[in-house]
């Protein structure tokens, strides 16, 4: 039997600039693309009509025909990834696995898993880093400690980007790949999951939008922010390559991508903060989690238009703009002193681009409980941000069409107490 080595695509779903995927057919071996829809993951979701599982199956299915191309195929599985391991191992004659580094408390927990279980069979298990210019543990301040504070974390990375020329990998050879006929590939339907209508946005790197990103990113109604994070999320656009394009175009983008990569540290040395307050205190907080309330945050019904056109607008598409994201947190956390872990989960079951490190530290930042996040007297009030942002209620109208008529509900609690009843809380709590 020829002995091969294994490439596990997992949140790299591309064939260019894919790091573990090249040095992978740098080896002798035969290279047998792989990929694992992780039932540990699926079965957790309850909506079977998930856009991002159609998404990433259309993306494997993609794989799948470019490398019929090439004379080669990806071997697709389903099920729990240590099992699919123990089977593989009897069918095939394995080297090594290469594959590329995630740094989600869950993922780090399987990988080890799974090393464990091929170092047994004497099987080399190799990682590398693809999804993040620099790794947690790169990025670090002169006592060699992570940066709790984004602003000196930034200008490190910064200085660091420029020093080490980061660049795509630009040559790939394919000869090294395992030579067999297509693999059959499992439907949507035999892992679980149905179609659904709700659309992708595309990865192309729109340049004339990112120029401007900084003018724009800040009004809902305008086509103003590039929509990347479900590519950046399963790794269908080269993180290098976008940061590249952003250092040239635009340095506010840029900082969005320095952003992520800050919050996946944090996430990586503090896994505790997948629910837990970072700033230990903060559990204290008696959050009210009034779950008539939460209902009507969710439907978008609270009565506070830009509140309302967000949510809807993302349980409907799966998207919510940038800035209406930390309007909705802190009316959740502050008018209405709900859990900030609520709305974080809400926001996972729905958003296309949920990414749990920027998810658990965008929701911690609103509600004033992450690291370096907004101080928790700073309470949004929805009418400035309306004022602000959607003066001419573009964005408003578009999402609340009855806003302004006898069928648009009464504010659900009104902002000056709500605000008030916020600082007394969360002062009390501090305060013990």
């Amino acid at each position: 039997m020829q002995k091969i080595t294994i490439f596990w695509f997992r949140r790299d779903l591309r064939l260019e600039d894919n790091t573990g995927l090249y040095y992978a057919l740098q080896q002798e071996e035969n290279v047998l693309p792989l990929f694992i829809f992780d039932s540990n993951i699926l079965d957790k979701l309850e909506d079977k009509k998930d856009a991002r599982v159609q998404f990433i199956h259309e993306q494997i299915t993609s794989i799948h025909d470019e490398l019929k191309d090439k004379g080669s195929s990806i071997l697709v599985k389903h099920g729990k990834p240590l099992e699919v391991y123990q089977e593989l191992c009897k069918e095939y004659s394995i080297s090594s696995v290469y594959t590329n580094r995630d740094y989600e408390p869950y993922a780090k927990e399987r990988d080890q898993e799974v090393e464990k279980f091929l170092k047994e069979k004497d099987i080399e298990f190799y990682t590398f880093k693809d999804q993040m210019i620099f790794e947690p543990g790169e990025v670090l301040n002169g006592s060699g400690e992570f940066y709790k504070v984004f602003t000196p974390y930034s200008k490190v990375w910064l200085e660091e980007f420029k020093k080490q020329k980061i660049e795509p990998l630009s040559y790939f050879h394919w000869k090294n790949l395992y030579e067999t006929k297509p693999f059959s590939l499992p439907s949507l339907e035999d892992i679980g999951f149905e179609k659904t209508d709700i659309p992708i946005p595309s990865n192309t790197v729109d340049k004339d939008l990112i120029s401007e990103y900084d003018k724009t990113r800040n009004f809902p109604a305008k086509d103003g922010t590039s929509r990347l994070g479900i590519h950046l999320r399963f790794g269908t656009i080269s993180i290098r390559k976008l940061a590249l394009d952003a250092a040239k175009l635009n340095d506010t983008y840029l900082n969005e991508l320095i952003w992520r990569e800050f919050y996946m540290t944090i996430l990586a040395y503090n896994p505790q903060v997948v629910d837990k307050a970072f700033k230990p205190a903060y559990d204290q907080i008696p959050w009210r989690n009034n779950e008539e309330e939460f209902k009507a945050w969710c439907e978008g019904k609270t009565g506070y238009p830009i509140v309302d056109a967000g949510m809807r607008e993302l349980n409907q598409t799966g998207y919510m703009h940038n800035r209406v994201r930390m309007i909705v947190a802190s009316f959740l956390t502050k008018h209405l002193l709900i859990d900030w872990r609520w709305g974080e989960a809400y926001f996972a079951a729905k958003l296309l681009d949920y990414e749990l490190a920027s998810n658990n530290g965008g929701w911690q930042w609103a509600a004033g409980t992450g690291t370096d996040a907004q101080p928790y007297f700073r309470v949004f009030n929805p009418e400035s941000q309306t004022e602000k942002f959607d003066k001419d209620l573009k964005y408003i109208k578009e999402w609340v069409p009855e806003f302004g008529t006898d069928k648009y509900p009464n504010p659900i609690v009104d902002h000056k107490f709500a605000r008030q009843r916020a600082l007394d809380t969360y002062k009390k709590a501090l305060d013990q």
